[in-house]
């Protein structure tokens, strides 16, 4: 009998698939196709001939978590004991499960924010739990009075995406304040705070979880080193918990991976000392620009992206049909790959809406963009 008997295939792993067979220009799984930055791959090949290869300590390389609280420091103004408040992991998807695993009992309830990426419900149910989806408004702005009445006492923790796959939105100050209220009037839930993507904003500042004194003693935040650095394969990410919260993650963790690779771990806390995050916003905000000026003059609506990797079109002018129907097509007879937003909603609510990675050479999207142009 099957645990999780309603998920099946992720949608990215059907239409990379897919786009594999057809050969078709791959913009749906998000994943970058440009090289990595030398002076990273230079680090990691300098590391391969020394001793860096056997077991880190179970939460990390020690002078990885000295410079996460560095840098948390000095891009948030947040101060952590790196000893025992912060955890490295095998990329956000294992951070998240072990997260939801450790706190989450059988018969509590997680709100989860529509549409939302697939890697948040399948924990919850595995705890026996209950997850409470809350969609968005139609514009992507956050519903705080709807997810307000969702709450009750049991409601055990929320998650927010921010910034937000698949939408590329931003929480704003008054999201915040919202949200504050919110965990004042249900002081027993936790929060988690999904922000993979925290250096990937454009015009409006991201703001962080991090930043609000009033969140940080009942949150768990999320960082990933693979989306920051262009490094997905290398899965290696990590965690921010107050110490009382983070003793529970680490007692489920050391019984899924014990500790995260090794070399990883040494290459990054090298290139932490060289490398400056604000430059990734800079350079993603420059493949958005480039994008989206490529398709100005196709029958795709561009959405706002205020973040992340990820344009949202809509398709409405070219079809009334599905929008899984619509990506399956665009693949086999338009040779580009794009992934459909109704598969992030609980009931699938199809608004004729895809999402496009532009995490890709301009080559790529130059290519890909030509096709599209043609529809």
């Amino acid at each position: 009998m099957s645990k999780l008997p309603n998920i099946g295939t992720s949608i990215f792993t059907v239409m990379s698939k897919m786009a594999l067979e057809h050969n078709a220009i791959n913009l749906s799984q998000g994943f970058p196709n440009f090289p990595v930055d030398e002076r990273l791959t230079n680090i990691l090949a300098r590391l391969t001939s020394e001793n860096v290869h056997q077991y880190t300590p179970m939460a990390g390389h020690p002078p990885l978590l000295a410079k996460i609280a560095h840098l948390l420091k000095s891009s948030h103004q947040r101060i952590v004991n790196p000893e025992t408040e912060l955890l490295i992991t095998a990329g956000a998807t294992q951070g998240i499960f072990t997260t939801i695993t450790a706190l989450v009992d059988s018969e509590d309830e997680v709100i989860i924010v529509d549409p939302s990426y697939d890697c948040y419900e399948a924990p919850v149910l595995l705890c026996k739990a209950k997850a409470v989806r809350i969609a968005l408004n139609d514009d992507y702005t956050t519903n705080w009075n709807r997810i307000e009445q969702a709450c009750s006492s049991k409601t055990k923790m929320i998650i927010i995406n921010n910034p937000h796959n698949p939408t590329g939105k931003i929480l704003s100050e008054p999201d915040f304040v919202a949200l504050e209220q919110l965990m004042d009037k249900f002081p027993k839930m936790l929060l988690l705070s999904d922000e993979v993507y925290e250096y990937i904003t454009f015009e409006e500042k991201h703001i962080s979880a991090h930043s609000r004194k009033n969140l940080i003693d009942r949150c768990i935040t999320v960082a990933s080193f693979g989306k920051s650095f262009h490094i997905t394969g290398w899965k290696i990410g990590y965690l921010v918990a107050p110490e009382y919260l983070m003793k529970e993650i680490k007692k489920v963790h050391q019984f899924l991976v014990f500790s995260v690779n090794s070399i990883s771990q040494f290459a990054i806390s090298e290139y932490l000392d060289s490398v400056a995050l604000d430059d990734i916003s800079h350079f993603y905000k420059e493949k958005r620009d480039y994008f989206r000026s490529l398709l100005n003059g196709s029958k795709f609506e561009l959405l706002n992206c205020e973040g992340t990797y990820f344009q949202v079109a809509s398709y409405a002018a070219i079809s009334s049909e599905p929008d899984v129907a619509f990506c399956k097509r665009l693949i086999v007879e338009h040779g580009v790959a794009a992934i459909p937003i109704s598969t992030f909603y609980e009931n699938g609510k199809d608004h004729k809406l895809i999402r496009f990675c532009f995490a890709k050479d301009n080559q790529t999207l130059a290519a890909a963009t030509e096709r599209l142009n043609q529809i």
